[in-house]
């Protein structure tokens, strides 16, 4: 199976994750025309929705809650400026609908809900998103944790990613494909990659110690990598930016990380 999915330069959608293809993670990204709408269903998973770009009003019901409304909502063009999203967290049952008031890209982020967790839907504004710089040198990027797992959720954890041109990112190399906390945390993950200007490329690659699984791959602008397990850091050629959205879900909603042993020794530069 390949592990790069090619996003779609026509059409409402941008690309999509098939059914099946992870257990935990759901992810779909959606371009809107101003007055489009967007039906979004959870079922039996719980939703967050990133606000890639644009302005919208999202509006609908949830389950012993009743009607919820967000009117306007969305202040950055892009998601290379340095601002955090609007997004939306959805529980288990939930209908919703996305109006567009503006040329909008919307990301619906997916994992298995909990209907007796008693979370509501919730508006997730910008100033409680966490922003940080990680790493140093060219390997410095700009984070903002979107649904962390310091915030309420059953399974999602949600982030994005700036990386400068010339920088690399998710490195060193590291994983979370073990179950073996409080050393390492089993979670599915999904890269939804924007590049800036979007006819650049950046490069990801996939692997496990043992090498059965190993893909490296040129991806291009609105591409999603799917990454079941293994390390997996992205590198970015000069002149060009990055940007990716990670969604991430597994039995237990905690990051812990482990750094391929082979390159640990840049930690100590």
């Amino acid at each position: 199976m390949s592990l790069l999915i090619k996003g779609r330069a026509t059409g409402n959608t941008l690309v999509e994750l098939p059914q099946g293809a992870l257990e935990y993670v759901g992810f779909s990204a959606y371009r809107l025309a101003p007055g489009e709408q967007l039906p979004v269903s959870a079922g039996t998973q719980e939703l967050c929705l990133v606000l890639l770009s644009g302005r919208v009003t999202i509006s609908g019901v949830e389950p012993g809650k009743g009607a919820f409304s967000w009117e306007d909502i969305g202040d950055r063009n892009s998601v290379f400026e340095d601002k955090s999203p609007f997004a939306a967290y959805l529980p288990p049952g939930s209908q919703a609908r996305v109006l567009a008031l503006s040329d909008v890209q919307i990301a619906v982020c997916a994992a298995p809900g909990s209907a007796t967790a008693g979370l509501a839907a919730r508006l997730i504004t910008p100033p409680s998103m966490k922003r940080s710089v990680r790493g140093k040198g060219a390997n410095t990027r700009y984070v903002c944790d979107i649904l962390p797992d310091t915030e309420p959720a059953h399974s999602l954890l949600v982030v994005e990613v700036r990386t400068p041109s010339g920088h690399s990112s998710s490195y060193p190399p590291h994983k979370h494909d073990t179950d073996d906390l409080p050393h390492q945390s089993f979670l599915e993950e999904t890269y939804y990659h924007r590049i800036n200007p979007p006819q650049g490329f950046v490069f990801q690659r996939v692997y496990t110690d043992d090498r059965s699984l190993d893909q490296a791959m040129a991806v291009e602008n609105s591409d999603l990598v799917v990454v079941p397990k293994g390390y997996h850091p992205v590198s970015v050629p000069y002149g060009y930016e990055s940007y990716y959205l990670n969604v991430m879900a597994g039995p237990k909603r905690v990051w812990q990380f482990h750094n391929d042993p082979q390159h640990s020794w840049l930690m100590d530069l």
